[in-house]
């Protein structure tokens, strides 16, 4: 049982990133939405320390986020952050309110006690990041001032390991949030380092050849990172009792299929099976515009492909794992808790599954964020031009044809993109983003081409730069390239008229924009 560092997520968008540096210190940690103390109680969760996100409520309304009070008698550390704060104050007794002065951006951090373990090697005097309404106006019985800013409390502390921030520490604005992190991992929490990349790989091998036996694993293969480092972890660890299966969905980018395919077969010794099943996917499609509801039609349709192949399959009487290569973000944007958070989009991987699943799932990945499953790839021998590709989303452009999906769109966007995508790397940039795409919107626009009037469809580029895929900026990509591929989608594709670039981040977007 490894030990951790558990963050209860009360709907902070900076969760993820409190996570992505605790693990970045080699310290596993994960995002709950809530706690199981009695797990806690007996031992069966090996938890070092608990951290409570910020969170977008007030603690004094109605139906507020909150915990349950017992785990203030864990004898565990502490850590409220923002809302966090403002929690732990509430739940011991303080008190809570709308601040006359609200605090969005930097502020200046003052120490009064270095002494503390928390802030041991802090500066005296540095920059923070804010976002608050509200502030404390009473302490909590024992608790006392530790830091704080011009306008407000910064950090208090008790004599029983409980500490909290008004502040966040785990963002690039905080100048020594990082080394505040650390004191509260490593001289609090006495964590050891033990979240290494190999020792993952070691430990989830084992944990594969003992959940799956003797049986056999059916994998959906669709090319990407996360999907091809689930199969080759899997294949080494039992073999040919996994088959992978390439379903062509009707929904992948231009001759997909077909360099997927050529290229496993050259560098891996992995059992896959084509199903074309293109036809059956868009006539499921026909009609239907709701996001969420194309989803759920293509992560369904997956699994009535999968149920009817395996048992074409010679010489097996069928599979009893579906593995798939689910990962953290997934899993985190799918779940949702009362109050706090919302389910952002359900993933193909997560949300878009039937409930009467005729397989074991099997998710290898799901720990892992987008960057530490490259790891895994490198540490597996996995060659750049699978590690280094852009994510594919499982339902593909499917949630790319904005709208209703039709042959005819999927053909267009799928000329677009190729474009695209091309140029990207003809010119050296595809490595130096990390998402890039066009999307299919459902307007029409006119224009001229050639004295004529058109009437066409609007396409939009969309390309990101991000670490976790939690958060992302838009690509600051060259405007002299910009413009040259939209003369060549609108040149070269008939039904595009119009390009515009997106230059939303995320938050408030996501990077898809279905």
């Amino acid at each position: 049982m490894k030990e951790k560092i558990i963050i209860i997520d009360f709907g902070s968008q900076y969760s993820q990133l409190i996570a992505r540096r605790i693990r970045e210190m080699e310290v596993y940690c994960e995002i709950v939405p809530l706690i199981d103390i009695e797990k806690i109680k007996t031992g069966k969760e090996k938890v070092k320390g608990i951290i409570f996100s910020g969170g977008p409520a007030s603690v004094y309304e109605k139906d507020a986020p909150t915990v349950n009070p017992e785990v203030f008698n864990l004898n565990l550390p502490i850590l409220g952050i923002c809302y966090g704060m403002q929690l732990i104050t509430h739940l011991n007794g303080g008190k809570v309110e709308k601040a006359d002065s609200r605090e969005f951006g930097k502020a200046v951090l003052e120490v009064k006690n270095n002494d503390n373990p928390l802030f041991i090697g802090v500066k005296k005097s540095s920059n923070i990041w804010m976002s608050h309404n509200d502030h404390i106006t009473e302490l909590p019985k024992d608790f006392e001032v530790i830091a704080k800013t011009d306008s407000s409390i910064a950090a208090i502390t008790n004599n029983n390991g409980i500490y909290a921030l008004q502040f966040h520490p785990e963002v690039v604005h905080s100048e020594c949030g990082t080394q505040i992190l650390e004191n509260f991992v490593f001289n609090i929490c006495k964590c050891e380092k033990n979240w290494k990349i190999s020792s993952f790989i070691t430990e989830k091998t084992k944990f594969i050849k003992e959940t799956v036996g003797d049986e056999h694993v059916l994998l959906a293969l669709s090319g990407g990172v996360d999907s091809s480092v689930a199969a080759v972890l899997i294949n080494n660890a039992i073999g040919h009792q996994l088959t992978c299966m390439f379903v062509d969905t009707g929904l992948l980018r231009k001759d997909e299929g077909k360099k997927v395919l050529e290229y496993y077969k050259e560098h891996f010794d992995l059992n896959i099976v084509f199903v074309d099943a293109k036809d059956r996917f868009l006539n499921k499609l026909k009609g239907v515009d709701e996001p969420e509801a194309k989803r759920k039609i293509i992560g369904n349709e997956f699994i009535e492909v999968f149920n009817e192949e395996i048992r074409k399959l010679k010489g097996q009487e069928g599979a009893k794992f579906l593995a798939q290569g689910t990962i953290y973000p997934d899993v985190i944007e799918s779940q949702s808790i009362k109050g706090p958070s919302h389910t952002i989009k359900s993933h193909h991987n997560v949300g878009g599954l039937p409930e009467d699943l005729q397989f074991e799932l099997l998710e290898p990945l799901k720990e892992l964020f987008k960057d530490e499953v490259r790891k895994v790839g490198h540490e597996l021998g996995l060659p750049d031009t699978i590690i280094k590709r852009h994510p594919f989303p499982g339902p593909g452009l499917g949630i790319r044809v904005i709208g209703e999906v039709t042959p005819d769109k999927v053909k267009i966007l799928q000329e677009a993109d190729d474009i695209f995508i091309t140029e990207l790397m003809e010119k050296g940039l595809y490595d130096k983003v990390d998402q890039a795409f066009v999307t299919l919107l459902p307007v029409k626009t006119v224009g001229v081409m050639g004295d004529q009037r058109t009437y066409e469809f609007v396409a939009a580029i969309r390309s990101v730069n991000t670490i976790d895929f939690m958060t992302a900026t838009w690509s600051k990509l060259p405007y002299e390239f910009l413009e040259e591929v939209s003369n060549k989608i609108i040149n070269r594709v008939n039904g595009i008229n119009r390009i515009v670039y997106d230059i939303s981040s995320k938050p408030p977007g996501t990077i898809e924009w279905e």
